[in-house]
């Protein structure tokens, strides 16, 4: 049902409206969902897609309902191989109206996490990290560890990605803070008696009133500000109730409170990873390879970077990059318990201002320069660091990629990190001995393993978009062939004419899966198919080096495999011009003597031990290249078999 499939559905937005439903039923949509699509409202709201068991394979939302629906019938739409597969299968909708866009993008989330519909982005599961809790709700706080995020009053840290990172701060709050760690439900249940925690002192004992409800509240709240970040706070806040211990003479106290606040003032200094631009902050990165992607969140609390967290995202294959970091954050960060006012992003994304009404005073900025872009930019690198090490553990690369290849698919907007690039160069001397390079780079380095050169040998004469046209029809009609490996990116050497060429190459062969560019030596302009207007990266910028390097080493090997081609040609035609020498003694002569020069530096002797010469044939080659005979011939033991007058046919 397939081609038919597709074709019927692509067809159901020509009909007019009040044709609808039986129009759409007769082309293969089916009649549960053809019959609600003229009567969805315009406005906001999230929508299901249904397999025929009810299980839902999609959640999206809409700034218009009836209008959204609709559009995944469009043409376009189901150009998409995701959508034409989700499409096939859908045989019921759901939907829901919302009051806003918010709200639409807030539900959206919400059932993602409870459905995990197979067509929507994956983000992989946050249940699986740990969560600091504090339970706030209860009169007597307790600080527990948890894997589940419950909507209970408690005060959540996390998620903790590092679980080392985690018990540190656990380590802390446990050396400097007296927090009970019984279940008792205080004050409704107590013991008759302190526990050993108190006579170690890890523990007032709040539950027999050696310790006020008041004081134990001040030193969770302390408990709090630390795992938040503010440790500064909590070292004055220590400090006045040391300096108030002292002035009632409870000297006791205010020694347990010197030495909490010695090891409160060695633990800030370890915390601080970063000093950064002063402030509150949440700096988001994002780094993408083919279907997977990672976003990372770096927190920034009084200017000091204190944490990192992130998320790797599976399965966003045909969705664009604002979709990606869209999801995630909607996902992720929308229901994080601490965020900063200021939420800092390396670009825009179309559910931007549906978000950041969601977020409660949260500001999302893209910042384009200064310190908050080179936190961006830190975030950046960040993200990739975390997906090379996602894709070496899946075994999915065999070396990690430099940062240049991360730059330049965010300058040109590659569907794929380009991590093995392939350039093509021409070359020729005036119109004669054209060939042709391809050389290929491995995550920012030449792998020459991958070399190879061609002889344009298809037409004759000098035409450049021809040649690029014959080489890359051949080079990929071999890997194809032989099922190798096809590179991410393609990179042709010259302007718009030569993308052509390559672009109806590689249209021709059916390859569409891979990068295409042209980098022009005079401005060094990048050009894409579809775009009229080149890019211009700054001269500086590594990703254009990166590119510079790949087009200068196709260059060098095209340059040199050329004039290997000459050279051998003004030998051959030498030769040529002497009787008697056919292609066999031609070949034979160069193979022993390497050049027409050391033909005429060779001895009659030694040009004579060459099969097919004699003594006299090697004298009267000598005497034919301009050498005169310091030997005699008839010196020189003669072979009957081979020594033939030269004017006689060899071949």
């Amino acid at each position: 049902m397939s081609a038919d499939h597709d074709q019927r559905l692509s067809d159901a937005l020509l009909v007019p409206e009040d044709d609808w439903t039986s129009a759409a039923i007769a082309r293969g949509m089916p009649a549960s969902v053809a019959q609600k699509l003229p009567h969805l409202p315009e406005s906001p709201g999230v929508y299901l897609w249904k397999d025929a068991e009810g299980q839902v394979l999609y959640v999206g939302k809409a700034k218009r309902l009836r209008s959204r629906v609709k559009s995944y019938w469009a043409q376009d739409h189901l150009s998409s191989p995701k959508t034409r597969g989700l499409m096939r299968k859908v045989r019921a909708l759901d939907t829901i109206v919302v009051p806003s866009e918010a709200h639409a993008l807030i539900l959206e989330a919400t059932l993602i996490k409870e459905y995990h519909p197979r067509f929507n982005i994956a983000l992989r599961d946050d249940k699986s990290y740990p969560y600091i809790k504090v339970t706030v709700q209860e009169p007597f706080p307790r600080v527990i560890v948890t894997r589940r995020l419950q909507d209970d009053g408690a005060r959540y840290f996390g998620p903790y990605t590092d679980v080392g990172s985690m018990r540190r701060a656990l380590n802390v709050v446990k050396r400097i803070f007296t927090v009970r760690s019984c279940h008792y439900n205080l004050p409704k249940e107590a013991p008759e008696r302190p526990c050993l925690d108190y006579f170690i002192k890890r523990c007032q004992a709040p539950c027999v009133g050696y310790q006020s409800t008041d004081d134990y509240r001040a030193m969770i709240d302390e408990v709090v500000w630390f795992l938040d970040g503010r440790t500064s706070d909590v070292v004055r806040h220590v400090r006045e109730r040391m300096m108030d211990a002292s002035e009632r003479l409870d000297f006791e106290r205010a020694g347990e409170l010197r030495d909490a606040l010695r090891h409160l003032e060695k633990m800030e200094e370890p915390t601080v990873v970063l000093e950064v631009e002063g402030g509150d902050r949440d700096v988001v990165g994002y780094a993408r390879d083919g279907e997977d992607a990672c976003v990372v969140i770096m927190r920034i609390r009084g200017g000091k970077l204190l944490a990192r967290d992130h998320r790797l995202v599976e399965h966003a294959e045909d969705e664009e990059d604002g979709a990606v970091l869209g999801a995630c954050l909607a996902q992720w960060y929308r229901t994080a318990e601490a965020r900063a006012a200021d939420l800092l992003v390396p670009f825009d994304f179309e559910d931007r201002e549906s978000l950041e009404a969601s977020l409660d005073g949260t500001k999302i900025r893209i910042p384009q320069r200064g310190p908050r872009r080179a936190l961006v930019d830190l975030a950046d690198k960040n993200a990739q660091h975390l997906l090379e090490e996602f894709k070496l553990a899946a075994l999915e690369a065999d070396e990690r990629a430099v940062d240049p290849v991360y730059e330049l698919q965010r300058e040109l907007g590659l569907p794929r990190l380009p991590r093995s690039l392939i350039c093509f160069d021409i070359s020729h001397a005036q119109g004669t001995d054209v060939v042709a390079s391809a050389v290929w780079f491995e995550n920012g380095r030449p792998k020459r393993a991958e070399y190879r050169k061609f002889k344009i040998a298809i037409f004759e004469g000098n035409d450049d978009f021809k040649s690029m046209h014959e080489v890359v029809t051949r080079y990929f009609t071999r890997r194809v062939t032989e099922e190798l490996a096809l590179p991410d990116l393609a990179v042709i050497d010259g302007g718009k004419g030569q993308l052509g060429a390559a672009r109806a190459a590689l249209d021709a062969l059916g390859i569409t899966s891979i990068g295409l560019i042209s980098l022009a030596k005079r401005d060094e302009e990048i050009f894409l198919p579809g775009r009229s207007d080149p890019v211009r990266l700054p001269r500086r910028s590594p990703a254009l080096r990166m590119l510079q390097q790949a087009r200068d080493e196709a260059h060098r090997f095209a340059i040199t495999f050329q004039r290997q081609k000459r050279a051998a040609r003004t030998i051959t035609s030498e030769l040529l011009k002497i009787p008697g020498v056919g292609p066999t003694k031609r070949r034979a002569l160069l193979t022993a003597f390497g050049s027409v020069q050391g033909v005429r530096e060779a001895t009659i002797a030694q040009i004579a031990a060459v099969p097919g010469f004699g003594p006299g044939s090697a004298a009267r080659l000598l005497s034919a290249l301009g050498v005169p005979s310091v030997e005699s011939p008839s010196d020189i033991p003669s072979d009957p078999t081979s020594d033939v007058p030269l004017d006689s046919t060899f071949e």
